[in-house]
């Protein structure tokens, strides 16, 4: 269970806060959608979640312990909006496998599996891949880690139709293994999938009945 408690975010060269007295509860298994326009705060949330970014005040909670940046970076994956701009190597495999040489081929396949990538040679250049393709080689990044915490900013962002429904059916295929917050200005298909909601704008977060029935 991932708890927010009054977390708000004033960088000293901001005349105010950018994120004020921010309350959430997330439970295992579920995804939650914060949705507001651009410059709401919705990125600085998932960098403090993800240990980039320390916050001002307030507290952050996973299963009851409290949690420090060090913490935080154990804990959560991120995904950035349009994250194949920061693909750097020239090999999936490669890709998957930054920052940590040591990991086998099994814990490779495995997170491509949980992608849907597992049909792809390792050694395809992530630049080749479809465009979602290249956010499920994303996701498999962070899921190689054994995150707990799946953070995502934007991820049906500059996606067609049928991108998005794809990944969208991914995402609630992962949702059964782990915890989701995800941040959006248009949260589409996402609203089927979602459990809890939320509404970010200048700062301030309130959570609001929406979702569309399951069919």
């Amino acid at each position: 269970m991932l708890y927010l408690r009054n977390l708000s975010y004033h960088p000293p060269a901001s005349q105010s806060a950018i994120l004020k007295d921010i309350n959430i509860e997330l439970a295992p298994q579920n995804l939650g959608l914060v949705i507001g326009p651009s410059g709401s705060g919705k990125t600085t949330l998932l960098e403090i979640l993800a240990g980039l970014a320390q916050k001002t005040s307030g507290e952050i909670y996973w299963r009851q312990q409290p949690l420090t940046p060090e913490h935080l970076q154990q804990l959560g994956g991120l995904v950035f909006q349009f994250p194949e701009r920061h693909f750097c190597c020239s090999t999936i495999i490669d890709e998957l496998r930054l920052g940590h040489p040591e990991l086998g081929l099994e814990r490779v396949n495995q997170a491509l599996e949980e992608v849907g990538l597992a049909h792809l040679s390792l050694q395809n250049p992530p630049q080749s891949l479809s465009g979602g393709q290249q956010r499920r080689l994303a996701l498999a990044v962070q899921l190689i880690r054994q995150p707990q915490l799946l953070l995502l900013d934007e991820p049906t962002a500059g996606l067609d139709w049928s991108m998005r429904r794809q990944l969208t059916n991914l995402l609630a295929k992962l949702k059964q293994h782990w915890s989701l917050l995800v941040v959006t200005h248009d949260p589409g298909d996402l609203l089927e999938i979602g459990d809890r909601f939320w509404a970010l704008d200048g700062g301030v977060l309130r959570s609001v009945q929406l979702g569309q029935p399951r069919v």
